[in-house]
């Protein structure tokens, strides 16, 4: 009896290993694509990084997880559980906040105890504010999870006849208002406009020029915060493992220098090194901007609409070290505000380091047994994208940071050198084509949600992934940015002929795609 050839497993490349990128090539994988990950670094996770120092990894990236959902998704699409390969540890206390005043507030897991709290803190008229601020971010999110987050593409249409439907979402919606501006009319005390306008900088953006469906944010982090035991790096690391052991290779420290095409369509990627990896698709986890700039040679430079990189998103200086505090009784997470909001927008908006900025300190031995000797810290100073960011810099942010936590009562022995900050040069050097932009496209105006590219892009066989990409910043929006690109992979290959294309070290091509011995989308839930 003849038996027809076995057809070889369609050969993925994705560039860039962080969460969108990860998040990808895992689920290809598993459907039964021969996947190749390369990377600039050293390691997985992209943004979410670490330092080493005396008291073990510092996470100098992401610091908390939200929807934890998504993430058990990836796990359980793939035949695992996110439980048996990282431990979880949630936060009851979702971040402790310090204003100049001397007063605090904790906001809790237990949304009856934020609002206990809140009561304490600013009245009983603070209370019955910040519950029906509550109630109108329940109902935003509510409103954008289906038609836009989870969508491969978001609908405008789907979310216009869902708010037609349900007319009362038009004022918390509060279409052409900031969200700084719908905040001060639904809050009489500062401090809460303060403390909610910062959920804009969870995306990069001003609470001044971004929409009022950004408080959307507050319910995403109400609903539960989690820390990953041994860091936030061991999610990153937990994935690769996985796509590991479902047959994709990893390749870092290599950095792909060009995607070759043919005929329109992708046919490899050419490496540093002066390595060729023939493609039948290539997923793009990096900032699409590098795209547009033609980092990647001048074909892929018109596979993503400039207007979809131009605006870029804030920067940050991040400080990541070792150290013992005095003064404060800290939580895991804490914020310490500046005194002036405007003026800290305004620095930003202008190109300058704030300086008088709100400051981010992620206690990252708090939260379970009471530390001794030295603590890991990681301190966020929100930046300017495009930041020349010199050594006088580094100098003038240590001043700033360290003299304003100690005013407010927060000392660190010893004070950190400026080896142990991260500025937004640094993060344009290590994320080609950002301008040291952390999130992307900026957040600013009301359309800004559906200009973010998508999976698909103007050229055949190229995908996007990653914060860069729709649905936006955060890791659970690049986790889902990469079950997007994975479905939409599997849902083209699936459509076209059989055979497969074949490429000579030329470029040039025959035939088509095919599923080869991939599994059927549907196989991989």
């Amino acid at each position: 009896m003849t038996h027809a050839p076995l057809r070889a497993p369609l050969r993925a490349v994705v560039i860039g290993a962080g969460i969108g990128g990860l998040s990808a090539a895992l689920r290809l994988s598993h459907a039964g694509l021969s996947v190749t990950v390369v990377d600039m670094g050293d390691g997985p996770g992209g943004k979410m990084r670490t330092r080493d120092s005396v008291a073990g990894p510092i996470d100098i990236g992401p610091t908390v997880m939200t929807l934890k959902g998504v993430f058990e998704t990836l796990f359980t699409d793939v035949g695992t559980r996110l439980s048996d390969h990282v431990t979880l540890v949630p936060d009851d206390i979702l971040a402790r906040h310090h204003w100049r005043d001397g007063s605090s507030l904790d906001l809790f897991h237990d949304s009856g105890e934020s609002a206990r709290a809140v009561r304490a803190f600013a009245g009983v008229e603070g209370e019955r504010q910040f519950r029906r601020f509550s109630d109108r971010a329940r109902k935003l999110y509510e409103a954008f999870e289906g038609p836009v987050m989870q969508a491969a593409k978001p609908s405008l249409t789907a979310l216009t006849a869902h708010v037609l439907k349900n007319p009362a979402l038009i004022p918390a919606m509060a279409p052409g208002r900031s969200l700084a501006a719908t905040l001060a009319a639904q809050f009489t005390d500062p401090r809460l406009q303060q403390l909610f306008g910062r959920y804009a900088t969870y995306v990069g953006g001003s609470p001044f020029q971004s929409p009022a469906v950004l408080g959307l944010i507050w319910h995403s982090e109400a609903n539960g915060v989690w820390r990953v035991q041994g860091g936030m790096n061991k999610l990153a690391q937990a994935i690769c493992k996985l796509a590991q052991d479902k047959g994709a290779a990893f390749r870092f420290n290599t950095r792909a220098d060009r995607i070759e095409q043919q005929a329109g369509r992708v046919t490899a990627v050419h490496l540093s090194d002066g390595t060729r990896l023939p493609a039948d698709l290539i997923l793009f986890n990096g900032d699409p901007k590098a795209l547009v700039d033609g980092h990647l040679g001048h074909g892929p430079a018109t596979a993503v609409p400039r207007k979809s990189v131009a605006d870029r998103s804030l920067s940050a200086f991040v400080w990541g070290f070792a150290a013992e505090p005095a003064g404060v009784d800290l939580a895991h997470h804490n914020v310490f505000f500046c005194a002036d909001p405007k003026r800290e927008f305004d620095d930003l908006a202008a190109g300058r380091m704030p300086e008088d900025g709100t400051l981010y300190v992620c206690a990252q031995d708090r939260g379970g047994p009471a530390p001794t000797g030295p603590e890991r810290f990681e301190i966020i100073l929100n930046g300017p994208p495009g930041h020349p960011s010199t050594p006088e810099d580094a100098y003038t942010c240590r001043t700033r940071t360290f003299e304003t936590l100690a005013r407010m009562g927060l000392r660190f022995s010893p004070t950190p050198d400026i080896t142990a900050l991260t500025m937004p040069a640094d993060f344009d050097r290590a994320f080609p084509a950002s301008d040291g932009s952390l999130y992307g496209l900026s957040p600013h105006g009301m359309m800004a949600t559906f200009q973010r590219p998508t999976a698909r892009t103007k050229l055949r066989g190229l995908y996007l992934a990653g914060g860069g990409a729709h649905p936006g910043a955060g890791i659970p929006m690049a986790c889902l940015s990469g079950q997007h690109a994975a479905a939409a992979i599997l849902s083209d290959l699936a459509s076209i002929s059989t055979s497969r294309p074949m490429a000579t070290p030329g470029g040039m091509s025959t035939g088509s795609a095919t599923m080869g011995t991939a599994r059927s989308p549907s196989s991989a839930s």
